[in-house]
This record gives C-alpha cells, sequence and structure tokens, in this order.
C-alpha cells in the first residue's frame, strides 16, 4: 500500500499560478470526464521540467472533445487517457481514431482506468498502440512523474527519428535536382531553396563564391534571399555591408562550418579548388538534429558545383567534337556519292522508291481532296459572309484530314517495307458506328461535287479490338473508290452490322459494277479495273491491295460482289469483334 503523502491528491490548484515563460514546452493532454482527475494531474506536474522544458497541460473531457483536441494539437508529446467515459470502450476507440484516422504514430498514449477489471490490461496492451496502461490507484505523483517522463523521451527519440528521415529524403531528391543545374547562378538559388526547405523554416540567406582558393581572391555573390537579396550579382569584398563581409571572410579563413544561435554559416571546398560560403540567418536556433542534416547537405555540395564545372567543360570539348564530326561527314559524304555509282544498289533503290511514291500518291489523294474541298466550301462561306462558327467548322475538317494525311504517311511507308519485315498492328477497343461516320463525313465533300449521296446506317456502340488508324484507311480507300467510280448523282450507302461474334461493314454504290475478270484479280497490287472513274480521277491500282493487307493483319476477311458491269459494286469487310487470344 502507498503511503498516504505518495497518493495523487486531487487538489485545488486555483490559486496557483506558474510564472509564464517563452520557452518551448511539452504539450500533454489528459483526457478524462472526471475534473478532479484534471486538477490532480495538473497540482501533481506543477513543477515538472524535463531538458530544461516545463509543460503545457490541455484538458478534454469527453472522447468527443478528445477527437478534437488531437485534431487541433498534432504536435501533443503524450496524452493521459481514461478508458470509461461516454461508453466503456470510449478511451480504446480514441486511441484508434489518433492512431489510425489522423495518422498520429509518434504521441505517447498512457492510458488510465478506474476499473481495471473492465478492459484486461494484457489484452488492451496487445491489441492497442499504447505506451503504458495503469490503474488510477496506482499512478502516485511519483509513478506519474516517472511515466511521464520515459514517454516524453520516447517522443523526443521518435521526432528525432521523423525529422531525421524527413531531412535525408529532402537531401535525397536534393540531389538529383541540384545535379540538374547546368549553371552557377540556377545551382546556387537551388542551394538556398533546398535548405530552407531542409529545416522547415523561412531563412535569409546569401552564397559566394571564390574561384581561386587564395585569401587575396575576390568573391562573387551567386544567390541571396530574404535581406541578403539585394546583393545577388555583386562581386568582391566592398560591395557587402560591413558585418557581412567580416562573416564571409572569417568563413574563407576558418575554412569549417560554424552554428551560432540563429545563424549558420557553411564552407564548402570543391575538388577543383574553388570554394563556397553559405551564410544563413533562421527565425530559430537550429537543433542538433537540424545541424546533422545541415553538415550532410553540405557534403554533397562540392559534387554538384564540380558537375556544374564539368557540364561547362563538356560544352566546349562537344563544340569541338562537333566541328570535327562535320568534317568526317563531309568526307563520308564523297565517299558516299562515289559508292552511289554502283548499278545494282541504284536499281533496287528505284525500285523501292517506286513503290513507296506509287503508294503514297494513291492514299494521299483522299486527304487531299477532302481538304481542296473544304477550301472551295471555305472560300464560298467567307465570300457569303457566313457565321463564324460555319467557317471554324470548314477549317476543323481541314485540320482534321491534314493530320490524317500526315499519320498516313507513316502507314503507307510501313506497307511499303511489309514484304521484308514482319510489322505489327496496334489493338484496341474502337467504336466502329463512329469510326464508320467519321469517314463518311469526312469524304462527303468530294461526294458533294458530283452530287452524289452518302447514307450511314449504323448501331451505336459497336465496339471491335482493331487498330483505329489502320481500319480507318481501309473504309477510306473503300470509300473513295466508291465514289471515284459512281456516276454523278449516285448514292452510296455505308452499313455497320454484327454476324455471331464478327463484325460486318459493308460499302455498296451504284457504280460501273465488275466485270468477272475484275472480281478475279481485284485485290492484287497495281491492279487496273476495267471501268474508269467518272470524274477522270487517277488510280495507281494499290488502294484495295492495301484493305486486304489491313484486314488480313487483323484476322478479317474483306471480298466483294457485282451483278455485273454497270449493276454497281459491294464491298464487305468482316472482323473478329474481340482480339484473337494468342
Amino acid at each position: 500500500m502507498a503511503e498516504q503523502d505518495d497518493v495523487l491528491q486531487l487538489i485545488d490548484d486555483s490559486g496557483f499560478a506558474p510564472e509564464p515563460s517563452s520557452a518551448k514546452k511539452w504539450k500533454v493532454a489528459v483526457i478524462d470526464d472526471d475534473h478532479a482527475v484534471h486538477d490532480g494531474t495538473r497540482f501533481a506536474l506543477s513543477d515538472y521540467c524535463l531538458n530544461g522544458q516545463t509543460l503545457e497541460i490541455l484538458s478534454a473531457y469527453s472522447a468527443a472533445e478528445g477527437r478534437v483536441l488531437m485534431r487541433e494539437h498534432p504536435d501533443i508529446a503524450a496524452v493521459l487517457l481514461d478508458v470509461i467515459m461516454e461508453t466503456d470502450a470510449a478511451g480504446l476507440d480514441l486511441v484508434e481514431y489518433i492512431r489510425n484516422d489522423i495518422k498520429n504514430e509518434t504521441v505517447r498514449i498512457i492510458l488510465r482506468t478506474g476499473q481495471p477489471g473492465q478492459a484486461p490490461e494484457r489484452r488492451v496492451i496487445v491489441d492497442y498502440d499504447i505506451n503504458d496502461y495503469k490503474a488510477k490507484t496506482e499512478l502516485t505523483a511519483d509513478k506519474l512523474f516517472t511515466s511521464l517522463t520515459a514517454a516524453l523521451r520516447s517522443y523526443q527519440q521518435l521526432e528525432r527519428m521523423v525529422q531525421t528521415r524527413r531531412g535525408l529524403e529532402i537531401i535525397i531528391d536534393a540531389a538529383s535536382t541540384l545535379y540538374d543545374f547546368k549553371s552557377m547562378q540556377r545551382l546556387a538559388e537551388g542551394v538556398l531553396t533546398q535548405i530552407a526547405s531542409l529545416l522547415n523554416v523561412d531563412c535569409a540567406g546569401i552564397l559566394v563564391l571564390r574561384d581561386g582558393g587564395q585569401v587575396c581572391d575576390d568573391f562573387a555573390v551567386l544567390a541571396g534571399s530574404g535581406c541578403y537579396r539585394r546583393f545577388i550579382g555583386s562581386c568582391g569584398p566592398g560591395a557587402l555591408d560591413n558585418d557581412v563581409r567580416q562573416m564571409v571572410e572569417a568563413a574563407f579563413r576558418r575554412r569549417k562550418h560554424e552554428f551560432d544561435d540563429q545563424r549558420t554559416v557553411l564552407y564548402v571546398r570543391t575538388g577543383s579548388g574553388r570554394e563556397v560560403v553559405v551564410l544563413l540567418q533562421a527565425e530559430r536556433e537550429l537543433s542538433d538534429t537540424d545541424r546533422s542534416l545541415v553538415e550532410i547537405f553540405g557534403s554533397r555540395l562540392s559534387i554538384a558545383f564540380d558537375n556544374v564545372i564539368l557540364y561547362q567543360q563538356l560544352n566546349q570539348a562537344n563544340a569541338q567534337l562537333e566541328d570535327r564530326v562535320a568534317q568526317r561527314t563531309r568526307a563520308l559524304s564523297q565517299a558516299n556519292r562515289r559508292l552511289s555509282s554502283q548499278w545494282m544498289r541504284l536499281q533496287r533503290a528505284n525500285g523501292f522508291k517506286n513503290e513507296i511514291l506509287g503508294t503514297v500518291a494513291h492514299d494521299l489523294k483522299n486527304p487531299l481532296g477532302v481538304i481542296l474541298g473544304r477550301t472551295e466550301m471555305l472560300t464560298e462561306l467567307i465570300g457569303a459572309d457566313a457565321a463564324k462558327e460555319s467557317v471554324c467548322a470548314q477549317v476543323d475538317h481541314i485540320r482534321d484530314a491534314t493530320r490524317r494525311l500526315t499519320a498516313m504517311v507513316d502507314h503507307l511507308i510501313s506497307d511499303a517495307m511489309a514484304d521484308a519485315f514482319d510489322i505489327t498492328i496496334r489493338r484496341e477497343p474502337v467504336d466502329i458506328s463512329a469510326l464508320v461516320t467519321e469517314v463518311a463525313e469526312a469524304n462527303r465533300p468530294l461526294a458533294l461535287n458530283k452530287q452524289q449521296e452518302i447514307t450511314v446506317s449504323a448501331p451505336q456502340d459497336q465496339v471491335t479490338v482493331c487498330d483505329s488508324d489502320r481500319i480507318r484507311e481501309a473504309i477510306d480507300n473503300l470509300v473513295s473508290n466508291a465514289i471515284k467510280y459512281s456516276p454523278v448523282g449516285g448514292k452510296i450507302a455505308l452499313i455497320v452490322d454484327r454476324s455471331g461474334d464478327n463484325t460486318v461493314i459493308r460499302v455498296t454504290d451504284q457504280g460501273a459494277g465488275l466485270s468477272p475478270e475484275d472480281l478475279g484479280r481485284l485485290f492484287g497490287r497495281f491492279q487496273r479495273l476495267s471501268a474508269k472513274p467518272t470524274a477522270g480521277e487517277s488510280s495507281t491500282g494499290l488502294g484495295l491491295s492495301i484493305v486486304k493487307k489491313i484486314i488480313d493483319m487483323h484476322g478479317g476477311n474483306v471480298s466483294a460482289e457485282s451483278a455485273g458491269p454497270g449493276e454497281g459494286a459491294s464491298f464487305t469487310i468482316t472482323l473478329p469483334a474481340a482480339a484473337a487470344s494468342a
């Protein structure tokens, strides 16, 4: 049984008024629904002092008030928490809130209960992240002092670990950033910014560089912040205020770091012999952890400054290398011109060139036609003082066609090389109905020039896994052929349908039709049909061969039907709706 004078007495301390202090204090929260416990705790800890810091005791009289208190004061070091308040487990629920909801892992929690059997100590210690669990009857003044001191020391160690970890993370992040700077001034500005972030405090700073490393050498101010900003770009000791100049010169003579009250001086000597002094004026005195982190950060600066110097030297070397490369290139160009006289290589290159040009000439006509048609419509709209929206719509069509033109160049070159290289296509879910509608709209100006009508019948959200750019190219070829071979005033129909697991796209026209001979050689390369374009358009005989190649690459099928010359034609593309499994 404890002696009477050791038991925590609940004495009214309303007349006790501790002397105010501006020094930093330990924040301790007392969360208990018994007012007498608050008064007794304050009295027992009234003269508490640890590491020169007294206590600031905050009170909450319920778990609900405790939640608000913990949110508003994330820097609380320790909590003296009652288990049973609004409910039998209110204190334990608050522990869960502190650890899991507001993610406060550093605060030390000491549970106090007047009914130990209500929440068994062993189970509570195992199941909840607390640091001590005491019955109120056993918390004498001495034991409360001991438990609180252990909790505060544990909190202090955790805080140092958290600060050190945060500082090291900043240093690691800053390392790559500092090494990215390519000029001395930008690097100096980055150093001051990163130190302020490392210390998590606003501070004024100045960074001075001395090139020669001799006492008599002049120095230059590369960067400054706060009250030192006015010195940026200054050269020589005479440009600085007397006190600042003396501190900088003393740092160059001393050649080591110095920490004094709220002022910090860093000294760095680079591998190239240059010297850097960083002078910082912070709002608070740096802790031991802060000083250690600043020293670690300073040890990285030598590499960063030498990196800038090496980068500048590398640029000079690179310029010389470029001159030598240019000379060598001219010599190689002369040798290449001599080699180009070899006949066999020229003949192969010429054949390859002709095939690419033939393909490009065919497929680029369609978007060029769209651009031409839209340009004529745009001219008419401007002449008729049409609304801005109408003009903008035509400009958008021209822009889209131009973009397709650029993309098509890449695809056509790939097609021309398909026989020599194994190429692949990009598969993704594509709304075929929307794609067919876009192709029809893009070709509508060409059809209007021949007074032709294009209709589209497509259900909504007809999704197929395919390469949208390649399939657009294939459909565009069929539609442009239908326009090319249909008479003035003809009708062209585009139909999208589903057949089992396949997507079916059909393009039907009322054009010149196909003969049996045409049907037999329809999809061959450089094949010309017996029918002729109705408006004198040109044809290279490559369009349908490109369509077949694209559809074959998708694992699909393309076919053509015609009742004969003069009876029109129908081209059908069948695509698997889903990508084939590997």
